[in-house]
């Protein structure tokens, strides 16, 4: 299938804003999805590092050093490619660089940021308990910070659609819904 005829939507917010829960949601209703934190995972694996947030932090800036700044959007989209649907999900978008690769490859891309205050979403975290999950304030706080110095800020001020997630899983649902039938009008008009 030619790129030009996917809608990819990516999906970006700081670390436990709701980001695979939007992702989640929108696998529900069939759209197949890419998560840019796999490549993060699986190159940990590769180097046979613990998975840990200082880890996962520092493979992140490695391969933006190494690879250049759109690095892990270039290592994903040969997965999207391999979607067999015509709308595809991306989740985990952190900079522009990655933003512009994603556009020249499928023209039909729209951003959706979602954002929940810091006390939200370190709750929401220290409740998760990933590998990868902040133990304390502190950790959350250096994560943030690395986060944004790779352009999440700016990405997340970019965003084409924004969702405020401060509520139920059950009110995300249905903001993303609304959401999505904005963007597919569009697209389909």
């Amino acid at each position: 299938m030619a790129t030009t005829e996917r809608m990819v939507i990516g999906v970006a917010g700081m670390p436990g804003a709701g980001k695979a829960t939007v992702r989640e949601i929108l696998q529900e209703m069939g759209y197949p999805a890419v998560v840019m934190g796999d490549e993060i995972r699986e190159e940990a694996e590769r180097r046979k590092l613990k998975p840990t947030p200082e880890n996962f932090g520092t493979i992140m800036l490695k391969l933006r050093e190494e690879e250049g700044p759109a690095a892990v959007a270039k290592r994903c989209i040969p997965r999207m490619e391999k979607a067999e649907r015509k709308v595809i999900v991306v989740e985990g978008i952190r900079g522009l660089q990655e933003v512009e690769e994603f556009k020249k490859r499928f023209p039909n891309f729209t951003l959706i940021a979602i954002h929940a205050s810091p006390e939200t979403r370190f709750r929401r975290l220290f409740q998760r308990k990933r590998s990868d999950d902040p133990e304390g304030w502190e950790t959350f706080m250096e994560r943030d910070l690395r986060e944004l110095g790779v352009g999440l800020g700016a990405v997340i001020a970019t965003a084409d659609h924004m969702i405020v997630n401060e509520g139920t899983k059950a009110q995300l649902k249905m903001k993303t819904r609304e959401v999505l039938r904005k963007v597919l009008g569009k697209w389909m008009k």
